[in-house]
């Protein structure tokens, strides 16, 4: 097997291709494993893999040939001396929140955050007595004023769903190390081509592999990743080993495959997003009364996002204006009329997909919450794909047109 030392040698493009790959019969794709479990030579070799003192495989919901190499793969991608695989995305935000916190804890997070996020730091949280105090994350001042001696976890998106708030990593790690705190980012926005939390100072860093890194709608994943060896040993594998959030070897065989062209569909995707971001510019007053991109010049926190991070995103947001009755009446206009572009609550996908967050993905928050995070009635998010930009533009352009 190839181990992450010796990728670090390797581009990005390569390590996407060939990091990882684990050939039990010269095969040049790789293998797919669909076992739950294993046969041993004898009683003596089961103990020894049970005590730890033998490598090998014990049960796939531990570990298993296919997801261990998507796991390799991606931290050396990543940059990461580890990953661990789980199910889904939300499986991985909930394991690194329950294994890390305990009763008493307390938690700093952005507002800003995907409604199952919410959930987590919030309502579930809560039920185990660990508090958690949402922020702007914008705010580096705000991050301070929240800490309190019991602060074990910093916790953000950038850019953040849907508002696409650009958050500064570098500075809120120095601020969470300076209370011995950890940092948590959710990169799945960005992407690990276009964003690279662990330079900027983040201690863990999760995706929903279900978007950009499968990238075709077919399966679902989840990773979370990291520097330091002791934690993940001490807290995050036997919580994952002991509760089950594992990633089955099938959808970490199509994941790891997708993997091989992550950097290629990303940047096609990004190109395109940026693309469409500015060509929307004259529907801006109507019936458009912003549309935010990480990298348009009127973005709040452009600087930011062209500091740290390669490309803006895949991801272009609208928000229509008028009143509260009349924004969503025209977002669903909007909606209705598109033709190329499907109405999904999905992102990352090669086929360009948009949704009313409103009532989709943040329909469970409060609305007071959703004010919070900027989620107003009018907006609607657009994930970009990897159609031709001038399809794109005269489906959205149509769709624009026909908003009353």
């Amino acid at each position: 097997m190839t181990e992450r030392s010796d990728t670090k040698k390797w581009g990005p493009r390569t390590n996407a291709v060939r990091a990882g790959t684990n050939r039990a019969f010269q095969e040049t794709s790789e293998g797919l494993f669909l076992t739950s479990g294993y046969a041993y030579d004898s009683p003596d070799q089961a103990a020894a893999r049970f005590a730890g003192e033998d490598k090998g495989y014990i049960y796939s919901r531990f570990s298993n040939p296919t997801v261990e190499m998507f796991e390799n793969r991606l931290a050396a991608i990543e940059g990461a001396e580890w990953c661990m695989a789980a199910a889904t995305g939300m499986a991985a935000v909930s394991s690194v929140f329950m294994c890390h916190l305990k009763p008493g804890d307390h938690i700093v997070s952005s507002r800003a955050l995907f409604g199952s996020c919410r959930y987590v730091a919030d309502d579930l949280c809560s039920r185990f007595n660990i508090e958690a105090d949402f922020i702007d994350g914008t705010d580096l001042d705000a991050w301070k004023r929240a800490v309190r001696p019991e602060t074990k976890l910093f916790f953000l998106e950038t850019p953040s769903n849907p508002g696409l708030e650009v958050m500064d990593v570098q500075a809120i790690a120095d601020i969470a190390h300076n209370c011995g705190a950890k940092l948590l980012v959710d990169n799945v926005f960005a992407t690990p081509i276009l964003q690279h939390p662990f330079e900027l100072g983040a201690d863990l860093v999760v995706y929903s592999a279900t978007k950009h890194m499968d990238g075709q709608g077919r399966v679902m994943g989840g990773a979370i990743l990291g520097n330091d060896v002791e934690w993940r040993d001490e807290f995050l594998r036997p919580f994952m080993r002991n509760t089950g959030p594992s990633l089955s070897p099938f959808n970490a065989w199509v994941l790891l495959k997708s993997l091989e062209t992550l950097d290629l569909r990303v940047r096609a995707m990004a190109q395109n997003a940026l693309e469409v971001a500015e060509a929307l510019s004259p529907h801006i007053g109507h019936p458009l009364a912003r549309v935010l991109y990480p990298f348009r010049h009127d973005h709040k926190q452009v600087d930011i996002a062209k500091r740290q991070m390669e490309g803006g995103g895949t991801v272009v947001t609208l928000d229509f204006a008028g009143d509260d009755e009349t924004a969503q009446d025209r977002a669903f206009q909007f909606l209705r009329a598109l033709e190329l572009i499907d109405v999904s609550n999905n992102l990352g996908d090669a086929k360009s997909l948009a949704t009313h967050n409103r009532t989709t993905t943040h329909h469970r928050l409060t609305e007071e919450a959703r004010r919070e995070q900027g989620i107003t009635p009018g907006m609607v998010r657009v994930s970009i794909g990897l159609e031709d930009t001038a399809d794109l533009m005269t489906d959205l352009n149509g769709a624009l047109a026909s908003v009353r």
